[in-house]
């Protein structure tokens, strides 16, 4: 290939069409390379090119559904959008056990999110900060004059918080603007209204503003969720203990502590993804979360009821919306809020803490019984198998002899290969 270059002048101003010829030119592709990128699936030219700059093709990954939930009394189906083969599986088989004792109990989730202003260069304090508090109603007037539809609906600016840190840039005043979105995410929401009170507080404090941005640590949109696990179905007591080790464990040790949250939030991405919310977001704000006692902690806790049944909790931060950005603008995302079938951004996030600790309890169940690679590695062992240059119409033989010798490997799923074809004669 090509020593290649990337300063491309005026990459963004040419039709996708045209981006798409230059790349493959420049990177010589070959044909069927060049009708992959131009393989847009459900979106229309025209709608990939509004959603980000220099869109040269469309990425995909699968879109399944965890099914067997209930929470707070309603059945859900759940869209997941995820590439790890266990994840939907797992999810499905723990809201199973959870629904035999009643399902998920989750609380109502409210919909206010934080933007922050950093006052800097304050000359007094602490006049400054008595200056906000009396001005309160007039930074709120000021904010909500940004969106009088979200004020008829509802929503609006509701609060301030004063905050005073130190730096080593000197001591800055840092206000939380707090704001109910309703069914939105709410960062555009925040961001506006910060941009527009800030004039009017520079002037009230005597400060220089930088910042005035969303926080994503949502910790005013806190989702809890609740289940009992069945013991018997969970495997017994044995597994029931080690399930209580590998949590005493993750409280215990943040170098296991980020793999249990990492499974928790396995579900909650799949589901934040498939219905078009912000996933890096939603990421940040649960790991500060899991951090805010000065420790990493799992975001999840374990214990057992008087029957011996596992009783497992979820707390996490979750900016979920069911308007705004791309929740309405993508079609498979409006695809997948209809198979899940909510009515608020608070009814979604209540069902995703549920997702979140359905797949925390799949994973931890798969670690105290059988090892999470014998589960995981039997669903990827198909994957393995088309690795391996397996025809569509072997790949479930190549898959289950794979498995049936414990060798998940891509050399060995050859070697089953060719001995399958020599045997049928192919």
């Amino acid at each position: 290939m090509n020593e290649i270059h990337s300063d491309i002048s005026g990459f963004y101003k040419l039709p996708l069409k045209e981006r798409q010829n230059q790349l493959a030119e420049l990177l010589n592709l070959d044909q069927e390379e060049i009708e992959l990128l131009q393989t847009l699936g459900y979106l229309s030219p025209a709608q990939i090119d509004m959603l980000i700059e220099n869109v040269v093709g469309s990425y995909q990954l699968p879109m399944g559904v965890a099914l067997n939930f209930k929470v707070n009394g309603k059945d859900y189906i759940i869209p997941m959008v995820i590439e790890e083969p266990s994840v939907v599986a797992a999810a499905s088989n723990m809201a199973k056990v959870a629904r035999k004792l009643g399902g998920f109990q989750s609380e109502k989730v409210k919909s206010v999110m934080i933007s922050q202003i950093q006052l800097t260069h304050i000359q007094d304090i602490n006049r400054a900060k008595q200056a906000l508090l009396t001005n309160k109603e007039k930074i709120l007037e000021i904010a909500n004059e940004q969106d009088p539809l979200l004020n008829k609906l509802g929503g609006g600016a509701l609060d301030l918080e004063v905050r005073e840190i130190e730096t080593r840039k000197g001591k800055m005043i840092i206000l939380h603007l707090l704001v109910d979105v309703l069914d939105a995410m709410g960062a555009n929401v925040v961001n506006t209204m910060a941009e527009a009170v800030s004039p009017f507080i520079e002037k009230l404090c005597e400060a220089k503003i930088y910042l005035r941005i969303v926080s994503n640590l949502a910790t005013q949109r806190l989702a809890k969720s609740r289940a009992v696990f069945d013991k018997d179905l969970l495997g017994g007591e044995e597994v029931v203990e080690g399930i209580l080790n590998a949590y005493e464990f993750a409280l215990a040790d943040p170098y296991r502590a980020t793999t249990h949250n990492k499974g928790i939030m396995n579900g909650i991405i799949a589901l934040a993804q498939a219905t078009g919310n912000d996933s890096r977001a939603l990421e940040a704000g649960a790991h500060a979360y899991a951090s805010i006692g000065g420790a990493y902690k799992p975001l999840t806790k374990f214990e057992l009821d008087s029957e011996g049944n596992l009783v497992g909790e979820i707390e996490i931060p979750l900016a979920l919306g069911i308007i705004g950005g791309i929740t309405r603008n993508h079609p498979m995302a409006r695809l997948a809020l209809k198979i899940l079938n909510v009515e608020s951004a608070g009814e979604l996030s209540q069902v995703a803490a549920a997702l979140g600790l359905a797949q925390n309890v799949g994973a931890l169940r798969a670690l105290a019984s059988e090892g999470i690679q014998k589960g995981h590695m039997t669903l990827h062992s198909r994957n393995i198998a088309k690795l391996a240059g397996t025809p569509d119409e072997l790949i479930e033989e190549v898959a289950k002899k794979i498995v049936e010798d414990k060798k998940i490997r891509v050399d060995y799923a050859k070697e089953v290969l060719k001995k399958l074809v020599k045997s049928k004669n192919l």
